[in-house]
């Protein structure tokens, strides 16, 4: 699938069967974020993958009771090893956004989950504390197709050399 085209058509999935991810693609979706540029190539963050059942589906309170999140087939979980860093949180969503593009590429669903308790995420995951969760990233296949939503002009969102 050409880039441009995964970025026009992806959507974000929040209904998945409840099917494992098939091990090649997920292979694929990871090495995206690890070839994924971050500031001074420093690479500070690290992803838990969670593909237990169980464990997907404790998440589902940690991220404000979306249940869609334990239906996936995994849900990538995107932290900050070192969040006194200015772009931590810039590094981890470059890489998350390399992954989203690359699981539409194979045919997968993914959601952003911003909305997440942290306390929550580090508890049942046993995250450090000095470690920052960023989001959280189900992957699967989907069980219907994403909503297509309004988009802003072109006229609205770009300005030319100055802001106006």
């Amino acid at each position: 699938m050409d880039v441009f085209e995964a970025i026009a058509n992806r959507r974000s999935i929040r209904a998945y069967k409840n099917e494992p991810v098939p091990a090649d693609a997920l292979d694929k979706i990871l090495e995206a974020a690890r070839i994924a540029p971050s500031a001074g190539n420093r690479q500070e963050y690290k992803f838990i993958v969670v593909t237990d059942e169980a464990t997907r589906k404790a998440l589902v309170p940690a991220c404000n009771n979306q249940t869609f999140v334990g239906d996936a087939g995994a849900v990538i979980v995107g932290c900050a090893t070192n969040p006194e860093r200015r772009y931590h949180a810039v590094d981890v969503a470059i890489a998350i956004d390399h992954m989203t593009l690359a699981a539409h590429a194979l045919g997968l669903g993914t959601c952003w989950i911003g909305a997440f308790s942290e306390e929550k995420v580090k508890e049942l995951l046993g995250i450090p504390a000095e470690v920052k969760v960023v989001a959280l990233l189900p992957v699967g296949i989907p069980a219907r197709e994403g909503v297509v939503r309004p988009r802003k002009s072109k006229e609205e969102l770009f300005v030319k050399e100055r802001w106006q």
